[in-house]
């Protein structure tokens, strides 16, 4: 029943932006792809628990039953149902922002497997990892999802946006501002040699890469 309940939410969810509103890395998906496989993360033997339907039947136009299995596997604390809400949230959130949806779920599952009420070490709160003083400063609410999300996208899509001309990946120094601070990209003219920073972006990367396999696969069954 749960997951029946799931496949209703999700068809009935926010419909794709057209592509040309959608800040796509040109002719460089396979790129992404080709180069995750040289990062190695933990395999994941099991299945998510509850999501298995999401595997069966036609072919779904949403990219929100992909992150919602990314978000299962990366944090099993969530109900199935609450990690397709959660995609929903992210998807229409990196749209509004003019954000590609699986770039900016992948950076959202890097920075707190979607928890809500995740705390850093170094005082991030919630699920897009604002420090109080820029949530503050940029008018969201680190601890509502929603809001956080929102404040995120909205974020890395005017760092992309500025470095888009200036840097050959805008979206690695987008990322690198998003981790380091826009001041350490512009003292290092590009990703600063942080090696926090660079791990973070390359599994944001694969993230991102294995989030468009899942969904290429789904639409394969």
């Amino acid at each position: 029943m749960l997951a029946a309940g799931t496949i209703l939410c999700a068809c009935s969810g926010p419909t794709s932006a057209p592509a040309a509103n959608r800040h796509i890395m040109p002719a460089r998906i396979g790129r992404i792809a080709t180069t995750a496989r040289s990062w190695q993360l933990r395999a994941r033997k099991t299945s998510p628990a509850g999501l298995t339907l999401f595997r069966d039947g036609a072919p779904f136009a949403h990219s929100n039953l992909a992150v919602a299995l990314s978000i299962q596997r990366s944090n099993r604390r969530i109900a199935p149902f609450d990690t397709v809400h959660l995609a929903d949230l992210a998807i229409e959130a990196a749209q509004s922002a003019g954000l590609d949806p699986e770039f900016f779920c992948a950076a959202m599952l890097q920075e707190s497997a979607f928890d809500p009420d995740a705390i850093s070490s170094a005082g991030a709160v919630g699920i897009a990892q604002f420090t109080l003083g820029t949530a503050d400063a940029n008018g969201v609410d680190p601890f509502d999802a929603e809001s956080a999300m929102r404040g995120a996208a909205e974020l890395l899509s005017a760092y992309l946006s500025r470095y888009r001309d200036v840097y050959g990946d805008p979206y690695a120094a987008a990322l690198a501002a998003y981790n380091a601070g826009p001041q350490a990209v512009a003292v290092y003219h590009g990703v600063p040699p942080y090696a926090e920073t660079q791990r973070y972006i390359g599994y944001v990367y694969e993230r991102w890469a294995r989030l468009l396999s899942d969904q290429s696969t789904q639409r394969r069954v």
